[in-house]
């Protein structure tokens, strides 16, 4: 039997031991969604008083409350450490690492580098590791594979990569883990259909592309959407303030065709974790290829200006 086929066959039978690495808003309701699946599974943070949380049964997550947790930690089906050399035995191994902007708006990768490298120290045959992270396109290929290959590794027989952007969306009481889509973008066909038998045991419906930069890209897709027309709808507003007309109303009103129009509102400019930061990955990445993201830039632009303008 090839080492994918033992490798699937253990996790549809629930035998393969999980590992997140990042327990913060995106890890943590991962974790838990898998051991909830009847898989065990190893969190890893480098924050020692959220695994010693964990290892009591609580939870410092709004999103997963602790009588999610604690029947877990019970019965040993969650489990949390602060030491990598713990996921030796992991057979499937989910990055959710911090991706923050350096001031210079350049991407921060050191987060990832770090789990990487660590990682490949105890890597083994018959190894699944995914990053979940958002990321410039080309990051899965650049910087994963080169490290597990090192081992001597051969990707798609020997060890299997992808990418699957994570879609948490804090405080949403109607989407999370299970009911969101998942997009899984291998390195090779075998490690899209390794990664893809992961997650649907804990996702009702996994959609498949056809590489890492296409899941790359479909994650940076819809945060610059996002910022793009958040970007178009603070302009509105501040050209409804000059012509003396309320923005509220103007939304409100085409807010009623059916088709074709989607209401975003006005605010003093972006907050939370992914949209004022994900855009900028790509326009990053496309400046190193000569070319410049017009509407990120342009939506950065009057983003960041609204705090002044309020």
């Amino acid at each position: 039997m090839s080492v994918k086929q033992e490798l699937i066959d253990r996790l549809n039978s629930r035998q393969a031991l999980i590992a997140v690495v990042g327990l913060g808003y995106v890890g943590l309701p991962l974790a838990v969604e898998f051991a909830e699946a009847g898989f065990v599974v190893i969190g890893l943070d480098v924050d020692a008083a959220k695994v010693a949380q964990l290892q009591r049964g609580s939870s410092y997550i709004p999103d997963v409350p602790t009588d999610r947790v604690a029947p877990l930690t019970a019965a040993g089906r969650l489990l949390a450490t602060t030491d990598y050399t713990d996921l030796r035995a992991a057979d499937a191994i989910s990055i959710c690492v911090p991706t923050p902007l350096r001031k210079t708006k350049d991407p921060d990768m050191s987060y990832i580098i770090e789990s990487v490298d660590a990682i490949a120290a105890i890597s083994h045959s018959g190894l699944l590791v995914v990053l979940e992270s958002t990321t410039y396109p080309g990051t899965t290929e650049e910087i994963i594979v080169p490290r597990l290959v090192n081992n001597g590794y051969k990707v798609g027989e020997d060890v299997f990569v992808a990418f699957s952007p994570e879609r948490i969306d804090p405080g949403n009481a109607h989407y999370g883990v299970r009911n969101t889509p998942k997009v899984v973008g291998g390195v090779t066909p075998a490690c899209t259909e390794v990664a893809s038998t992961l997650y649907a045991t804990a996702v009702d419906q996994v959609v498949q592309v056809s590489s890492p930069m296409v899941a790359e890209m479909v994650k940076l897709l819809e945060n610059t959407f996002r910022a793009v027309n958040i970007g178009l709808v603070n302009e509105m507003a501040l050209m409804c303030d000059k012509l003396g007309v309320d923005v509220w109303e103007v939304i409100r009103a085409a807010s009623t065709k059916p088709y074709g129009f989607m209401p975003f509102y006005p605010g003093p400019g972006l907050g939370g974790h992914c949209i004022p930061v994900d855009p900028h990955y790509l326009s990053w990445k496309l400046k190193a290829l000569n070319y410049t993201a017009r509407f990120i830039e342009l939506a950065s632009e009057i983003n960041t200006s609204m705090p002044l303008y309020v």
